[in-house]
């Protein structure tokens, strides 16, 4: 990274050599600075791409997901609120749009401080984002086989919930 800067690379392959980075960094554990990483990459790709473009859209869900994956929950939530309905406009199918409803649907439900119609939500969210993702993907599709472990959290999360307490 220091020697792309050094040289004058394009603003393009030094993002993504940072999106690398982050990806390294999480895998070594080191999720604090992930997630500074893909802030920073977020940030540039919104004023190098605009909020439309893919790469933008690709750097908003890394983001969230390690939002998510901090339990800051409610920064995740602001972020993908603004960038959902923006990938949604690439197709339903598009995995963009697929992963950032599931990355939506995660911020609602894993909160601790969710409300039960916060995990219906993510349930409905959830049931018609796997619909799509089995139809396109397949069911083999990592980003399928995610979903549907996530519905199964979401809805487990909600069996707690509506399930009386034993006397």
């Amino acid at each position: 990274l220091a020697t792309m800067r050094r040289i004058g690379a394009p603003e393009d392959s030094i993002l993504a050599t940072q999106s690398n980075l982050a990806i390294t960094y999480y895998k070594l554990g080191r999720h604090e600075h992930a997630l500074r990483v893909r802030q920073e990459v977020y940030s540039r790709r919104l004023k190098l791409n605009g909020e439309e473009h893919e790469h933008t859209l690709i750097a908003a869900n890394n983001y969230a997901n390690s939002l998510t994956e901090l339990k800051r929950y409610q920064e995740a939530k602001k972020v993908m609120r603004k960038t959902t309905p923006v990938a949604r406009r690439l197709g339903e199918s598009h995995q963009i749009a697929l992963r950032a409803r599931t990355i939506y649907a995660l911020t609602l439900f894993e909160d601790t401080d969710a409300t039960l119609d916060d995990v219906r939500e993510a349930v409905e969210t959830l049931e018609e984002t796997e619909r799509i993702a089995r139809r396109v993907l397949g069911g083999a599709h990592p980003l399928t086989a995610g979903m549907e472990k996530a519905l199964r959290a979401a809805r487990a999360s909600i069996a707690a919930r509506e399930t009386p307490p034993p006397p």
